[in-house]
């Protein structure tokens, strides 16, 4: 458990003296992490980050301003878990780092204060969020939004606003949870028992795809219980300090889905999939929770994940497009799925898929690192929309809400000719009747 003053004893929130010694120092991570790639620098790498919070846990080092920085300069993608051959977890060494770091600045830190307040008191009380939503969606649809974004005083004064502001999800006309039934039946036999985790940017921004989620599931022969009172998974709460609101949160969504009987909890957020897979882990120490959360994580499938090895009631149809397939970090990284997402969409006859060059690598999104850390992200999305364009692919296909919103803006900004879209759009095209 999370100490009530971090900054007084660091070691007893961080891992293990073991955990942080785990680091051979055989630098393989340094080709895969995108901030060395930028700086490099060996502090910007993950042994160089795991050096420093190791001497600041042993008491020789500071939470300094280059501790502080360089631990929010991680995009936690978790590349270098992937490349390790020690099987260090780099993002819970850095993520618990974060909140060391965050508590110390939180008294003068603007970013840190509005970072706290879009996760604390939007993302995770729904009836705000819902109502910042329809906010937002007002201004998307003024004529304010052209004024205020493409104005050249205003950009000049402001250079980065306008790039920030395109990284905004679109809201949907309609949340996903209000046109979602709480159980939708199958087409045909019922095959499989499914929950659907609507997620919070995802029932929001991404309405369309959470009813895709619902009419491919069906067509594949899944009863699906949707509860309406769900809430976000706690996912960036925990990647950006703040644990406790996270495992609060983690909480919630186990009792409101333990009033369902299912046997495969799906997502189709590869952020919220990864993070609920850990509920079991965040809340071992929880004597109330700590078993019910094991349970609820095993039953925790990305939708590609489910659907890769299973026949849908209905054959594919032919779809003619030149594609792509961008690796979302918390899918390839954080749950290990690589050709799943890749082999269910070769199914479909006509879809030719390319392959990516750097697939694997992040684009940058990073749950909020884009709108936190602007300047920095575009620098990664440069070289992802420079593969991408080389593939001469119509479409990237990705299964994260931020990716399709990171690649989204990229093709804009860097003038690359495709649309993004989610594994589970494609799918249900090649269903349609």
């Amino acid at each position: 458990m999370i100490n009530s003053s971090p900054i007084d004893n660091l070691q007893s929130f961080l891992p293990s003296d073991d955990v942080l010694s785990q680091c051979i120092h055989c630098g393989l991570c340094l080709s895969v992490c995108p901030t060395y790639n930028i700086t490099k620098l060996e502090r910007s790498s993950p042994r160089g980050r795991i050096k420093m919070i190791k001497s600041v846990a042993e008491g020789e080092g500071s939470i300094s301003g280059i501790f502080s920085n360089e631990m929010n300069f991680c995009l936690d993608c978790q590349a270098c878990e992937t490349a390790c051959p020690a099987g260090v977890q780099y993002g819970k060494l850095v993520e618990s780092a974060r909140v060391i770091a965050d508590e110390k600045n939180k008294s003068f830190s603007f970013k840190i204060r509005i970072k706290r307040l879009l996760l604390n008191s939007i993302l995770a009380e729904p009836k705000r969020l819902k109502y910042f939503s329809g906010l937002l969606r007002v201004y998307q649809q003024s004529s304010f939004k052209s004024v205020l974004e493409g104005n050249e005083s205003i950009k000049k004064i402001f250079p980065k606003l306008s790039g920030v502001l395109k990284l905004a999800p679109v809201i949907s006309e309609k949340l996903s949870s209000d046109e979602i039934e709480e159980i939708s039946s199958p087409e045909g036999e019922e095959k499989y028992s499914t929950a659907f985790h609507t997620g919070c940017i995802m029932d929001s921004a991404f309405a369309e795809i959470n009813i895709d989620t619902i009419e491919v599931l069906k067509k594949y022969g899944c009863k699906t219980f949707t509860p309406q009172n769900q809430i976000c998974c706690g996912s960036l709460h925990a990647h950006n300090g703040e644990i406790e609101k996270a495992r609060e949160l983690a909480k919630k969504n186990i009792e409101i889905f333990e009033k369902g009987d299912y046997e495969f909890l799906i997502s189709n957020s590869a952020g919220c999939g990864a993070f609920m897979k850990e509920y079991g882990e965040i809340l071992a120490g929880d004597t109330d929770f700590a078993q019910r959360a094991k349970v609820f994580s095993s039953k925790i499938k990305d939708v590609s994940e489910f659907l890769f090895d299973k026949k849908p009631v209905r054959q594919f149809s032919n779809i003619k497009m030149k594609a792509t397939y961008h690796d979302a970090c918390h899918l390839v990284h954080g749950q290990k799925i690589f050709s799943e997402p890749r082999e269910l969409l070769s199914k479909i006859p006509g879809l030719e898929i390319v392959e990516l060059e750097e697939s694997t690598t992040c684009c940058g999104s990073a749950g909020i690192y884009n709108v936190m850390r602007y300047e920095d992200s575009m620098k990664i999305l440069f070289d992802k929309m420079g593969n991408i364009k080389r593939t001469n692919a119509a479409i990237v296909i990705t299964g994260n809400p931020g990716c399709i919103l990171q690649i989204t803006a990229g093709a804009e900004k860097f003038n690359t000719l495709v649309k993004v879209y989610h594994p589970v759009t494609v799918l249900k095209m090649a269903l349609c009747d």
